[in-house]
């Protein structure tokens, strides 16, 4: 029999379904919990394939919108400041309301592509998954909200047009957005609450090098952050999410600091009488558009639907919600570890934290690198660590020479320069697009930097002696020995 090969994502084997599953199998009403190769294969089946990176703006959404009004209501409930339409989607018709929105942050957007998988999964029939599309249906009155801020998504950053964080709005409702949602809640009155956000990809599980690529938390209602029924049950949905989260990518569970904020919508939700659960999409290696970290909101959304139509959630005990490890911030893109750098004739060790930012263009976006923290980083951890005891750190140069356009470099031309010392080249037509050169490419001399100080630019060779080891270009770490 000829099997599909394993594929690899980071440091995780992930089977394929074909290998997980033989066939699609009946999911009985009456399972207390559902098992993750089944979640796994509808999200196989039913994910949303327009949506194949982080940024894409509301205009591609309103098309998948407008096709899904025979089993949802679809309803333009509000509007942005610069005028975008506002969209609730409900479905089923439970006696137990649930809400779910996502992005309020423009630049978090791996839940509202998860929403979108799932509409379609909804929106399913004929197979199956019948059984649990009914059950969630027959119990269920569900709201969604897939983006509540779409001017924010449009130039892809956090705050909305008057550059209000709407996550601290909840109060004074200055934001239409922060106003639509509260005004939705308010005509809703949902029991339950998802809070679907993405947090930086520099959290990580507490005490490990394990990135937290999901946070949950079941937000605090009151300073002193007592414990109620409201409360309690969020807790349980967590632990939930937790549980399946862990079968698929151990340890990358981290609980996200719960002290009350008082402007905050979770908090409030959660004191205003709806039991809410925060879910934070973070990082994990070689996903830099989230699309695994997409499937697990899939997945970890739909278990929880099924728990919350079952009632399974609340077989849950806190104790292993108290027992999630918070999340902790020690992670880097690039951690060298033991780089000796002469100043003044005198050699000093340290480490050296690297971090990567992505900036807004006209044309997507840019990555630029730089040096985050040096010192001793000993409890700090990176997505790629090396160890540099016994190498030397060195600026790089840029050639004299001048190129017309980044085109008439070939890779074996930029390599030679790499490995001659030369780690920046000027071209008089700085290319439109990304190039995938080794090289930092410039248009003048003085734009190219190369140090070893917090925020400069992450450039500069390590060496062995006279000897150009690896060389560091816009933060990725490149081995001269290996070509």
């Amino acid at each position: 029999m000829h099997h599909k090969p394993l594929f690899f994502v980071g440091s995780y084997f992930i089977f394929p379904l074909a290998l997980l599953i033989s066939s699609c199998q009946t999911i009985p009403a009456s399972m207390p919990f559902l098992q993750a190769n089944d979640l796994e294969n509808a999200y196989e089946q039913y994910h949303e394939t327009s949506l194949t990176h982080r940024r894409f703006r509301h205009a591609d959404i309103i098309p998948l919108l407008n096709n899904r009004k025979v089993v949802f209501t679809v309803e333009e409930i509000g509007q942005s400041v610069q005028g975008r339409g506002i969209f609730q989607l409900t479905y089923g018709k439970g006696p137990l309301r649930v809400m779910l929105w996502s992005q309020m942050h423009g630049n978090e957007s791996t839940a509202t592509m998860a929403l979108f998988d799932l509409f379609n999964f909804l929106e399913g029939n004929h197979d199956c998954y019948d059984t649990l599309r009914n059950l969630i249906r027959e119990k269920l009155h569900i709201l969604f909200i897939p983006m509540l801020n779409p001017d924010g998504a449009e130039v892809f950053q956090r705050r909305n047009a008057l550059d209000i964080d709407i996550n601290r709005d909840a109060i004074q409702t200055a934001s239409p957005e922060a106003a639509t949602l509260k005004t939705a809640r308010e005509r809703f009155q949902p029991a339950f609450g998802f809070n679907l956000h993405d947090q930086q990809i520099y959290y990580n599980v507490s005490g490990t090098a394990k990135p937290a690529t999901i946070s949950v938390l079941a937000p605090a209602y009151n300073e002193p952050r007592e414990i109620n029924k409201v409360r309690t049950r969020s807790m349980q949905l967590a632990v939930g999410m937790n549980r399946l989260v862990q079968q698929l990518i151990p340890g990358h569970v981290g609980k996200y600091d719960d002290t009350f904020e008082p402007r905050a919508f979770g908090d409030n939700f959660q004191k205003w009488g709806t039991s809410t659960v925060l879910v934070e999409s973070g990082g994990f290696p070689d996903d830099p558009e989230k699309q695994f970290i997409r499937k697990l909101n899939f997945m970890l959304i739909l278990n929880a639907l099924y728990e919350l139509a079952t009632g399974a959630y609340a077989q849950h005990d806190l104790k292993e919600y108290e027992a999630i490890p918070d999340n902790d911030s020690k992670l880097v893109d690039l951690l060298i570890r033991g780089i000796s750098i002469d100043q003044q004739g005198k050699k000093y060790n340290m480490d050296l934290g690297i971090k990567k930012t992505e900036k807004e263009n006209d044309d997507g976006f840019d990555i630029a690198a730089a040096v985050s923290d040096l010192g001793d980083l000993s409890v700090f951890y990176g997505y790629e660590e090396i160890d540099a005891h016994g190498l030397e750190f060195k600026t790089g140069n840029i050639w004299k020479g001048r190129f017309n356009r980044v085109e008439e470099v070939s890779w074996d031309k930029a390599w030679d320069l790499l490995k001659q010392g030369y780690m920046a080249i000027r071209v008089a037509h700085q290319p439109d697009t990304a190039h995938r050169l080794p090289l930092v490419v410039v248009k003048e001399e003085r734009d190219f930097k190369s140090g070893f100080k917090i925020g400069q630019p992450a450039n500069f060779y390590l060496t062995r002696g006279d000897e150009l080891v690896y060389a560091v270009v816009n933060g990725n770490l490149i081995n001269l020995e290996g070509r």
